[in-house]
This record gives structure tokens, C-alpha cells and sequence, in this order.
């Protein structure tokens, strides 16, 4: 809290901000959601999610809809900054053509959209090893979804390369359990781009990169906790 007080401070003369979530409802998104209600730099929060948000705020403007048609909402798509984290697993999604449509589909369209809107900001959650020319379906498919959003030339483009996030959620991925065991065991041999990252981490990582736009495109695991750490620091 003491952050946002403090970014509060620093830019009394800026313009307050609008900002869209696309994910809000997953776990890094629902993180991102609450820091930025709390962020005095930003007057409107619009989430597009397919179902209804258990919060209440005055800041909150929420659009339940189809993520998959979101190109019929392009008179709704606007503001300052694009926040997309969505993102769906081979559980949830078995079929290969409805989880390109998510992971690649609904990013490059959003994408598309603020090159569209004039929107000059747009952050996205991509993966490590993130490469469309990658045998492995899940890395090229994110790799796909790069190339394409950079294809859009939005000035302020930032894809996160986190690698496997965890936290608190309703579900947990086997994934997520094994790893999580496994760095208990030989943690420390593991090189730091391949560590577990949370979810708020991320969160965190990409208000700051929204408020303080990052050198570099893409971001890996490594850095975004680096970013996050900041806001740490600067929390005192």
C-alpha cells in the first residue's frame, strides 16, 4: 500500500489512467485486479471476463462476454494500458483448436484492438520458452502469439516469460504439485529462470512495468521478480 501512496505523491500533475484486464479471473490476473484498484494512477479498471467478478468497486467497470468474439466489443476496447493474462492448461482445454483459440487467438486480437484504439501500452503473460518454431506445441503456440503481437507495432509492447507460476487457486495443476516437491529437494541446484514464480509476483511485476515501462520486450522469470522486488524496496 505504502508503494501506491507513494506513487500517489510523485505524480499528483499526471493524468489518471485507464487500464484493461483480460484473465481477471485467474490467478495472476485476480492479483493484478486488486493492486490496481488500489493504484491511485489509475481512474477506471475494465475487466472483459466470461463470468461475473465478486468484487465491488467504484473503480470497476466489468463487461461479461464471449472472450472468443472479443472483436464484436471494439467500441468498449479502450483506455490507456492492455493487461492480458489469460491463459488456459491442457486440463482444462484437451482440444488443441479451442486452446489455440485462447492462447494465441484472444492475446492477438486483443493486440489487434489497441493497435485499432490508439492504445500505446499493451503487457502480456507469454511463457518461458516461448518459440514458434519449437517442436513442442505449448511453446510454439506462445511463440506464434509473439510474433504476432509484435506484428501489431504497439510502441510499448512487454511479453512475460514467467516460468511455471503457482499460488493460491481453486485448482492445482500436477505440474505445479511435483515441481513444487521437487524444489524442495534440489531447489538450489536449479538455475534461476527456471525457479517457480508466483502469481502475485507477476502481478506486481507488470504494475510496475505499466507504471515504468521495462528496456526490454520480452521479460523472463528472472527479471520480472527483479521488477517485483523493486516495489519492495521502494515499499520500504
Amino acid at each position: 500500500m505504502l508503494y501506491y501512496l507513494y506513487l500517489a505523491t510523485r505524480n499528483k500533475i499526471r493524468m489518471k489512467k485507464k487500464a484493461i484486464i483480460l484473465g481477471a479471473t485467474g490467478l495472476t490476473g485476480s492479483h493484478l485486479l486488486e493492486l490496481l484498484l488500489e493504484d491511485p494512477n489509475y481512474e477506471t479498471v475494465k475487466v472483459f471476463t466470461r463470468r461475473k467478478l465478486p468484487n465491488i468497486h467504484p473503480k470497476l467497470e466489468e463487461h461479461v462476454i464471449d472472450l472468443l468474439e472479443l472483436s464484436n466489443y471494439a467500441d468498449k476496447f479502450t483506455a490507456d494500458v492492455v493487461f492480458c493474462c489469460i491463459g488456459t492448461t491442457k486440463a482444462k482445454t484437451p482440444n488443441k483448436e479451442l486452446y489455440r483459440a485462447v492462447d494465441y487467438g484472444i492475446p492477438v486480437e486483443a493486440a489487434k484492438l489497441c493497435k485499432q484504439n490508439g492504445i500505446n501500452s499493451f503487457i502480456v503473460i507469454s511463457a518461458l520458452g516461448a518459440n514458434a518454431k519449437s517442436k513442442v506445441f505449448y511453446n510454439r503456440l506462445k511463440g506464434e502469439m509473439e510474433r504476432d503481437v509484435l506484428a501489431q507495432q504497439i510502441e510499448h509492447t512487454q511479453l512475460l516469460q514467467p516460468s511455471l507460476i503457482v499460488g493460491d487457486r481453486d485448482e492445482k495443476t500436477m505440474g505445479e504439485d511435483l515441481s513444487k516437491k521437487i524444489m524442495k529437494v534440489i531447489g538450489f541446484l536449479i538455475p534461476a529462470r527456471y525457479k517457480m514464480i508466483e502469481g502475485k509476483t507477476i502481478a506486481k511485476a507488470m504494475v510496475k512495468m505499466a507504471n515504468e515501462p521495462a528496456k526490454e520486450t520480452r521479460v523472463p522469470s528472472e527479471k520480472i521478480k527483479e521488477i517485483a522486488k523493486k516495489i519492495r524496496k521502494e515499499e520500504g
